[in-house]
């Protein structure tokens, strides 16, 4: 135990508030070690006892930032100790080390120069939650999405070699990460190439295989030693060296084989030309500091099992890892996830109930995602029909065709998967599917801007990207009440068809309930004449709506239409409505290059339709991380900034500043 642990525990009958606020209280033991580190080189110097408390100092850290802020608690919780043993061997000021999920990478900001400004993470103008080039030196590779660690360290470990360069290149891939197929494709590649590429599996739990314990802690002890290495060489060398027929050394080499992989666990890594050491224990750093140390003085690719637990050293992380995973504020003494009081449904629990209703009336009916079950609303369906549920891991574009073999076959799949991860299966989606209009259903939750995660993790590429594909139907929810009826309707059409819509709660528009007609647009806010007509998807349909009222004060009468079809939009009514108006606005939560605003654009321009037109979205470029308010004002997509760029529109166009703008 370490000299906190022995400090918190000598006492009895501690409750776990208490403990966590004896931890507050020792603030001159926690913050001795961080505070004196100006370079992640000095914990070469630190004995196996100021590593561990290091630990500690880090874990409280990582806890009391998260708790404020919000993000990925779990998986860094369960790294603390695996960067604090890559840390003390290598050096990375030469050596390069590439995290993937990257949101596991949190002890790896604060011991490369970031502690003072890690209490900034996930905020506006703060640091970011995944690793970043811009941010640091340190951080070699920006990682948001899943299975990338091993292509680009390979690549960073090519280059390093081609310039002349001795570092290291360590590839720390996890939290399920090895589900995806380019990791694979990239561990084929490197043990083709025999490059000495060191590969760290973060094994959290989302198993990868059977820890074997003492037998695999054995077989890592005899892999490593150097006798053994040499007589293993020489013995290959001896049998090349034989007078045998071909058949005969192909056969000297299977025995060889099957007898290894008889006794050696993972034996695909070998297959792939990995040597292949573990599981170890990734919270042990005396072990972990020895097998990285030898590792290092290896000259060929290594894959290094490392077991660890998601949440450690925070027991409501180590309960409910999945809650814990990416969580917002929560209170740390109980673990109780703070949420506003709020009694309004989210898009995805209104998703979650209706597709179970569906499913209890069209048997055909069967829900795919990826590795994310909870967080897509399909964690009821999945207890409820598990044999009609699928989750093929962070495998993107294997969930996309597997949809479209089933669709194939005569079922209705639903592929339930964040907007910024079906980008990753944009080929499957255009050939698989859409060529051969097959019904497969894409709801596509957290679309449009979702906050702290940032860049990576932003919904605004899929009206643009899907709307090049011919045959897909893209909807888009002003509610959720249309959401039951779009997802409804979908079903029903024997059609390709993707539904996005926005994390969050939803708001109670108190419109009108009306019917929804395939491909058309509905009237959602009447003036008795129309100065302005603003078109708007999804989100912003009640963003427009306060537009409307606003330029009401400035005597400025907007109409309003919620354009629920992104494609095929109604053609009809938009072309009735840009005539005989003074400007003609469209308004979406997605990038303007090719979305929404550009269809319609393109559409007036082909039907020689002149009219001035104003369109609100994201500009051409990658939005930060910081709250979604303030994000809507970064993007200029608050009802003020709307109104007022709206009347400086139209003063431009009548070359004569009539009209006021609000404050």
């Amino acid at each position: 135990m370490t000299s906190v642990e022995v400090f918190l525990f000598e006492g009895k009958n501690f409750n776990y508030a208490e403990i966590i606020q004896k931890i507050f209280v020792l603030e001159e033991i926690f913050t001795a070690i961080l505070e004196r580190l100006t370079s992640p080189s000095e914990l070469h110097r630190l004995s196996l006892k100021e590593l561990q408390d290091l630990a500690e100092e880090i874990r409280k850290l990582i806890l009391k930032t998260v708790s404020k802020n919000g993000g990925h608690l779990a998986p860094s919780l369960g790294t603390v100790e695996l960067t604090l043993a890559l840390y003390s061997v290598f050096d990375f000021a030469i050596d390069k080390i590439v995290w993937d999920v990257g949101h596991q990478a949190y002890a790896h900001k604060i011991l490369t120069g970031r502690q003072k400004i890690f209490p900034t993470l996930r905020t506006r103008g703060g640091i970011s939650g995944f690793p970043r080039r811009s941010e640091s030196n340190f951080d070699y590779f920006g990682v948001g999405h899943a299975s990338t660690s091993i292509s680009a360290a390979l690549g960073l470990l090519l280059a390093e070699e081609i310039q002349g360069k001795f570092g290291k290149v360590i590839a720390v891939i996890g939290d399920g990460a090895l589900t995806g197929g380019e990791a694979f494709e990239a561990l084929n590649h490197a043990g083709q190439l025999k490059k000495n590429l060191i590969v760290v599996l973060n094994d959290n739990e989302m198993s990868i295989a059977k820890n074997v314990g003492a037998l695999s802690d054995y077989l890592s002890e005899v892999r490593l030693n150097p006798k053994y290495r040499k007589a293993k060489k020489d013995f290959e060398e001896f049998v090349k060296g034989l007078p045998m027929s071909e058949k005969i050394l192909q056969a000297a080499y299977s025995v060889g084989y099957g007898v290894k992989s008889a006794i050696v666990p993972n034996s695909i890594f070998e297959a792939l030309g990995f040597t292949y050491l573990g599981p170890i224990d990734g919270h042990n750093l005396e072990i972990m500091q020895d097998i990285f140390s030898r590792a290092r003085e290896l000259d060929e690719p290594v894959l290094i099992h490392v077991h660890t637990k998601k949440g450690k050293g925070y027991q409501p992380a180590e309960k409910f890892p999945e809650k814990f995973h990416g969580v917002g504020k929560f209170n740390l003494e109980t673990g109780e996830v703070l949420k506003k009081n709020s009694t309004l449904p989210t898009y995805t629990e209104i998703f979650s109930d209706l597709i179970c209703e569906l499913a209890e009336q069209n048997k055909k009916i069967v829900a795919i995602t990826a590795a994310m079950p909870a967080g897509t609303g399909l964690k009821n369906f999945s207890e409820k029909f598990p044999d009609r549920f699928f989750d093929v891991g962070i495998a993107e574009e294997h969930a996309v065709t597997l949809a479209a073999g089933m669709a194939a076959g005569g079922l209705r799949p639903i592929v339930a998967v964040y907007s910024t991860f079906i980008q990753r299966a944009y080929d499957q989606i255009l050939h698989d599917v859409c060529l051969q209009k097959l019904p497969v259903i894409f709801c596509l939750d957290r679309a449009g801007l979702v906050g702290e995660d940032g860049a990576t993790h932003h919904g605004v590429f899929d009206m643009a990207f899907l709307r090049t594909i011919p045959n897909i139907n893209i909807l888009v929810p002003k509610d959720g009440d249309e959401l039951k009826k779009m997802l409804a309707a979908a079903v029903a059409e024997n059609k390709p068809v993707a539904i996005r819509y926005p994390r969050g709660e939803i708001n109670n528009l108190n419109l009108p309930n009306s019917t929804l007609t395939w491909g058309k647009a509905e009237v959602v806010y009447k003036v008795p004449r129309a100065d302005v007509r603003i078109f708007a998807v999804g989100s912003m349909v009640e963003t427009s709506i306060e537009v409307a009222k606003i330029l009401t004060e400035q005597k400025i009468f907007a109409e309003v239409f919620n354009a629920r079809f992104v494609k095929p939009f109604d053609r009809e009514l938009i072309k009735i409505k840009a005539q005989d108006v003074k400007l003609f606005v469209t308004a979406e939560e997605g990038v303007l290059n090719g979305g929404f605003g550009s269809a319609v654009e393109e559409f007036l321009a082909d039907e020689n339709i002149s009219v001035p037109i104003l369109r609100f979205g994201i500009g051409d470029r990658f939005i930060e991380h910081a709250s979604r308010t303030e994000l809507l004002e970064i993007c200029g997509l608050t009802a003020r900034q709307m109104a007022n760029k709206i009347l400086d529109k139209l003063n431009g166009e009548d070359d004569v500043k009539i009209y006021k703008r609000g404050g």
